[in-house]
């Protein structure tokens, strides 16, 4: 699809590219606001309704930051079997949290995937993936998820309600993890919310309908077929990980029943073509049909295409979404960068799922689980990174010069047009 002109111009963001003084470039939106900007290694991206992330490589580190000093730092840490593993110091608000990520050469690329630093007994995984018998009723409110007066579960009220009944804990997992996602992205909305008041805000939360926003005319909420393709992810990953942790026919320590790629490397775990649906994990900007529109936390996308294209991008289509995100049923380009970080929050989720499991078995009317315990993996937990709150501190305020840098220079242009 590459080579298909109509559709690399379906994928192509409205704007200009201007060249910047002393290297570097920086896009612009129609109306002139900064979409993003790549400069002295460092890129920073816009999202469309506000908000910015920023990559940037410093002395061996991948510094991510996804605003108000908030993100992670990544660092090489062992190799195992030829693998190349990698540990990320997380700081968000205040508090820290590290996990082992597994690198992936493919295609003359890097990515990196989620890798436990546990696992539980194979009997755990499967008591999760088999049906319980007697289904399971768990409420919102206290002794079940009590999500009842939560903000963020009443502001998406309309857009996700969990099962009625969990006949295994695979749906009781799927409420998790989308549950998860949505929390989070009622963080986004306000971070994103106050992003607008900073300084380096372009407006784009004014970028509307008016400037090239893909609006939203489809329904508007997780079906229940929806659900069950995630389910049937969540179902697969049980499944993988069950083998991980010893059960019948283990095999790599992984878990990824990965289909060999010789000739470009290991396909990652989000071009797997057994893996399609995606719970989006973080506000992103997209294009569909020539114009913008945004996926935030908990929109369902289901990946199209096995091939990325020269921008190392797919094709996916929107499964599900909310009232002011991409329409449901729009075809979007996305980088297997940022579905590979929506299959490692998935990852991540299902297992903060599994330990929430662990802990409720045999209360509240869920059934009784075999035997929860856990054994480490080959790869231990990293030590935390005490200056990756410094880093990424560090790393905003030069991406706050640059902006300004950036506004000042295509603010001269002679070629400023709106």
């Amino acid at each position: 699809m590459a080579g298909n002109r109509e559709d690399a111009g379906r994928h192509t963001s409205p704007g200009r590219t201007v060249s910047l003084k002393g290297g570097g470039s920086a896009n612009l939106r129609p109306n002139g606001q900064i979409r993003s900007i790549n400069r002295n290694g460092m890129q920073i991206q816009h999202n469309l309704r506000g908000g910015r992330t920023i990559v940037g490589e410093r002395s061996g580190a991948r510094i991510v930051t996804a605003g108000r000093g908030n993100g992670y730092v990544q660092r090489a840490y062992v190799t195992r079997g030829g693998r190349s593993y990698y540990s990320r110091t997380y700081y968000d608000h205040g508090a820290y949290r590290v996990g082992i990520y597994r690198g992936y050469n493919y295609g003359g690329y890097h990515y990196y995937g989620y890798y436990p630093s546990y696992w539980y007994r194979p009997g755990f995984y499967g008591w999760a993936y088999s049906p319980w018998g007697p289904p399971v009723y768990w409420g919102v409110g206290i002794g079940g998820w009590g999500w009842g007066g939560s903000p963020w579960y009443g502001f998406y009220g309309g857009y996700f309600a969990p099962y009625p009944m969990y006949p295994s804990a695979a749906f009781w997992l799927t409420d998790y993890v989308i549950a998860a996602s949505l929390q989070a992205a009622y963080a986004d909305r306000a971070e994103a919310n106050a992003d607008a008041a900073a300084s380096y805000d372009q407006g784009s939360s004014n970028y509307g309908s008016g400037g090239g926003q893909a609006a939203n005319s489809g329904p508007v909420m997780l079906t229940l077929e929806v659900k069950q393709a995630i389910a049937e992810e969540v179902k697969a990953q049980l499944a993988a990980d069950q083998q991980s942790s010893g059960g019948p026919g283990a095999a790599s320590p992984d878990g990824q029943t990965m289909v060999p790629a010789p000739d470009n490397g290991e396909l990652p775990p989000a071009l797997d073509p057994a893996r399609r649906t995606f719970v989006v994990d973080h506000n992103i900007t997209v294009v569909s049909d020539g114009q913008e529109c945004e996926l935030t936390g908990g929109d369902v996308i289901t990946r199209l295409t096995d091939t990325p294209d020269a921008d190392q991008s797919v094709t996916a289509s929107v499964s599900a979404s909310k009232k002011t995100d991409c329409g449901a049923g729009k075809q979007v380009s996305i980088s297997v960068e940022d579905l590979q970080e929506m299959h490692n929050h998935f990852e991540e989720q299902l297992n903060n799922g599994m330990k929430a499991l662990a802990e409720k078995q045999g209360t509240g009317g869920l059934p009784k689980a075999p035997d929860t315990g856990t054994t480490a993996s080959d790869v231990p937990l990293p030590p935390q990174d005490t200056n990756a709150a410094k880093d990424l501190t560090d790393q905003e305020a030069t991406a706050d010069q640059t902006e300004q840098q950036v506004k000042e220079e295509t603010a001269a242009g002679p070629d400023r047009r709106q």
